[in-house]
């Protein structure tokens, strides 16, 4: 959260208080008032109880004007910038913190940044998974200095919950753990820590992440997902929940209503996983995992974004076409939760630079165009530059 409660303002107030009364003067002392102790100390106790009940109410509604009634969301897909496995030319130069010229403005302005991190944040070492073809291994580990990037950029939650999260056994697994907390980051998603309750700013954000994958909060279980959507929902203030399912690549950017496979691979029905975590209490639910986009859809007054696809991706990333676009999805809603607009914004990946403003805006036009194929009925449009209207609002 960028933004911060003036704790001051009590101070304040109290102070002038404190200004409004007057000293004695010097001169001759007035004769003490007839009075008994006991009429004395009633009207003393009525009086301070009078001013302490005047001072909080001020105190209530200064602090209330304070409170926003809304809150901004920016939230992005597949995040990993630079593995040392297999070896260091997978790198980006220096500590890698020009890959986020393009978006870092965005994100830092919001009140809560999301992203999902494909892979592992450790030096060396881990027990790596194992590959049907070594020569198409694709494992993910980030050395510990790139996560620096996630704190100067402006996150505040990281889904840990993909099908690279194992990719160096426990030890990937928990070291990156330990990073984020570092960096001060919430993330959940892993066995390790399903789910966080965060503070940001006023907010008590409850935050969850799921996936289809070895050592993260599965997507097939719903009465546990049920469990722990509804736990948080007693607890906070908003809910975020975010998945990572569905099949990946080009051919697969529609949200089909049916349970999608991939390789095999049981990768869920989207559709209906985003529905059910609306249905017992999540706010706003973000997808990601095929790698390209795919439609947002506004459900019960809360939206689902069902793929942000990659975001900032370094090497090792098929980024051609439907794959390269990146967008940044920046959402208001009340503080409840309820949707109220959006801004999709269109960048796309390289592969020596981050994201960089897509004067095609072709993420934009995609999402537009999913999203009206797959949800003819949507409570939402999307216009040719990326804003979303919401009918109700």
């Amino acid at each position: 959260m960028k933004r911060t409660l003036p704790i001051l303002i009590v101070i304040f107030l109290v102070s002038c208080r404190a200004g409004k009364q007057t000293s004695p003067t010097p001169s001759t002392p007035s004769p003490l008032p007839e009075i008994t102790v006991k009429k004395d100390s009633v009207y003393l106790v009525t009086q301070m109880r009078d001013t302490l009940s005047s001072l909080e109410e001020e105190v209530d509604i200064s602090l209330a004007r304070l409170i926003p009634d809304t809150v901004t969301i920016a939230a992005v897909g597949d995040i990993m910038m630079g593995t040392n496995f297999p070896n260091t030319s997978y790198l980006p130069k220096d500590t890698g913190r020009y890959l986020w010229n393009g978006v870092r403005n965005i994100l830092q302005e919001v009140d809560i940044a999301f992203g999902n991190l494909e892979g592992t944040i450790l030096n060396e070492g881990g027990e790596q998974k194992e590959c049907n073809n070594p020569k198409l291994c694709y494992l993910f580990r980030s050395p510990e200095y790139l996560a620096e990037n996630f704190r100067e950029s402006g996150f505040d939650l990281m889904s840990l919950a993909n099908n690279h999260a194992n990719d160096f056994g426990k030890e990937g697994r928990l070291n990156t753990q330990r990073v984020m907390d570092s960096l001060g980051i919430g993330h959940a998603g892993s066995v390790d820590q399903p789910f966080i309750i965060k503070k940001i700013g006023h907010l008590k954000v409850g935050f969850c992440a799921f996936a289809p994958n070895r050592g993260t909060m599965s997507i097939h279980q719903p009465e546990k997902m049920k469990a722990t959507i509804q736990h948080l929902d007693s607890l906070s203030d908003i809910v975020i929940a975010s998945f990572h399912a569905g099949a990946e690549g080009a051919k697969n950017q529609h949200v089909t209503r049916k349970r999608e496979f991939y390789y095999g691979e049981d990768r869920g029905n989207v559709y209906e996983m985003a529905h059910q975590m609306i249905d017992n209490g999540a706010d706003v639910v973000l997808g990601h995992g095929p790698h390209v986009v795919r439609a947002i859809e506004v459900y019960n007054k809360k939206i689902i974004a069902y793929s942000l696809g990659n975001f900032l991706t370094y090497g090792r990333f098929n980024l051609r076409g439907p794959a390269g676009e990146a967008p940044l999805l920046e959402i208001k809603t009340t503080a409840d939760g309820n949707f109220l607009k959006g801004q999709i914004h269109a960048f796309r990946q390289s592969y020596s630079l981050g994201p960089r403003n897509d004067m095609k805006l072709s993420a934009i036009k995609s999402i537009q165009r999913l999203s009206l194929e797959d949800f003819p009925n949507n409570q939402i449009t999307i216009d040719d530059l990326g804003r979303i209207t919401y009918f109700e609002n």
